[in-house]
């Protein structure tokens, strides 16, 4: 159960909310766009990852990584993109929510860049063989495409990646100080085997990550 907060500590009322701030500055709202212009094109065509946000029809949400060589993202028009959806953990946690209620969120990183574009929009799950083999990658085309017909899009400023250092090399973490992806879910699950054991499902995965990339 969530922890209860003093209802005087609650903020319960978009008033009461942007009592807490200064006004939005001119440029903030300015920015919101309806098309993609030449910046946020070519931005696309340099990101290799987005994070994309869905909501089922209950309005659960979810957040979902989607990466591929820069240039991965389809500029179909200056209202549409397209992004193809590569072997997962067929979860099909996105693409149900998408079938649900078609309304996105995608923010694109660039690597280096401090600054991020966003879109927000509306989905389809798209099977068209024409789109679809444009994004065929080591001779595999994928099953569908996300289609997202764009309502807003804006580029968003470099506080969030600059607090947080993501790009700074010195700031890395040591992978290693943490349990494998396998061990971790075991470990809260069933519970993880011994080190042999574990070993040789940490393997399993590597080679699976080889196999069925694309």
């Amino acid at each position: 159960m969530a922890q209860a907060f003093e209802d005087r500590h609650t903020i319960r009322s978009e008033a009461a909310l942007r009592a807490l701030f200064a006004p939005t500055h001119d440029l903030a709202l300015q920015k919101c766009q309806n098309t993609l212009g030449r910046h946020a094109r070519a931005f696309i065509k340099r990101s290799p990852f987005l994070c994309l946000g869905t909501q089922d029809r209950d309005g659960r949400a979810d957040v979902s990584p989607r990466g591929d060589p820069p240039g991965f993202v389809t500029i179909v028009d200056s209202h549409t993109i397209a992004i193809p959806d590569r072997p997962g953990n067929n979860r099909l946690d996105s693409l149900s929510n998408i079938i649900a209620n078609p309304c996105v969120g995608l923010l694109f990183l660039v690597p280096g860049f401090d600054d991020t574009l966003r879109i927000n929009g509306r989905a389809t799950l798209v099977t068209d063989p024409v789109l679809l083999a444009e994004m065929r990658v080591n001779d595999r085309t994928p099953a569908l495409a996300i289609v997202v017909e764009i309502d807003e899009v804006f580029f968003h400023c470099a506080k969030a990646l600059r607090r947080s250092h993501l790009w700074d090399s010195t700031q890395h973490q040591d992978r290693r100080e943490m349990p494998s992806l396998v061990k971790m879910i075991l470990d809260e699950t069933t519970g993880a085997p011994n080190e042999t054991e574990m070993r040789k499902l940490d393997e399993a995965l590597e080679e699976a990550y080889k196999r069925t990339m694309y």
